[in-house]
């Protein structure tokens, strides 16, 4: 018999409210938020922590760089820049360090990196192929003594402040003197601040150098400038530490080094 109108049929009352593929869609569909939210969740705190570090890295892992005839065995977190982590072949390498612990970026030292305030505490090496015969102590006598202008000032921990000339391409500077305790002749240049307090991050600079044929161009704060001789030798001792002579089939002398005496 044909229900009426407004009647349902037999199968119409047993039909379910919800359907089986609406409940499979809908459990699909959390699956996928759930999932989804997972992935946002690990990605926002591994990306966080990345962004956190801002370039640095706290890992210790020896990196092996070979800069011409010298090998280095470098800390990952001594390694100022991210790209040059890898290892291998390099024509150069560039370190920051804490004074006067000369050690790498950690967490517990965060500031000391980040908070320019604070970085008068850093060092900035940079690492290279030597080009020059004469490293700055080397290059006073042939060169700066004929840029700078007669007479000097005393300096920082025993140093003699000399003024370069003008026209000479070193406004600005000075080129600062003394003698290391083994008799050396020792020499930076800085652009030294009106009041001592107000030394930048990296205001000094000098170039040594060390191991078979490196060229270490070091940068600190003139803030630092009373630690001057502590400072070099800490320097060269951490290079050497860090270097030894890699065989020479497989490495030339630069062929630039007696090309210039005359420093960037």
């Amino acid at each position: 018999m044909r229900a009426g109108a407004g009647e349902l049929e037999p199968e119409d009352e047993q039909a379910p409210l919800i359907s089986t593929r609406f409940l499979v869609l809908v459990t699909l569909a959390v699956l996928l938020l759930s999932a989804a939210s997972v992935a946002i969740s690990w990605f926002g705190r591994a990306y966080g922590e990345r962004l956190s570090l801002a370039g640095h890295t706290e890992s210790t892992e020896i990196v092996e760089i070979t800069i011409g005839r010298d090998q280095l065995s470098l800390p990952a977190n001594t390694i100022r820049f991210e790209q040059q982590r890898l290892g291998g072949n390099a024509e150069r390498v560039d370190l920051y360090l804490l004074w006067p612990e000369l050690t790498g970026y950690s967490s517990a030292e965060r500031r000391r990196f980040d908070d320019l305030s604070l970085a008068h505490s850093l060092i900035f090496l940079q690492m290279s192929q030597s080009t020059m015969s004469r490293d700055m102590s080397g290059r006073v006598d042939p060169i700066y003594r004929h840029l700078i202008n007669p007479g000097s000032d005393p300096g920082p921990g025993g140093l003699e402040i000399h003024r370069f000339r003008s026209a000479t391409g070193y406004e600005g500077e000075s080129l600062l003197t003394g003698t290391l305790p083994d008799g050396q002749q020792y020499a930076i240049r800085c652009t030294l601040p009106e009041l001592p307090e107000n030394g930048g991050s990296s205001d000094c600079q000098r170039d040594i150098h060390v191991g078979e044929d490196l060229s270490v161009l070091y940068r600190f704060s003139s803030r630092l400038l009373p630690d001057w001789q502590a400072i070099d030798d800490a320097v060269r001792t951490y290079v050497k530490s860090h270097s030894r002579a890699v065989s020479s089939s497989g490495t030339s002398k630069n062929p630039l080094k007696a090309s210039t005496d005359r420093s960037s």
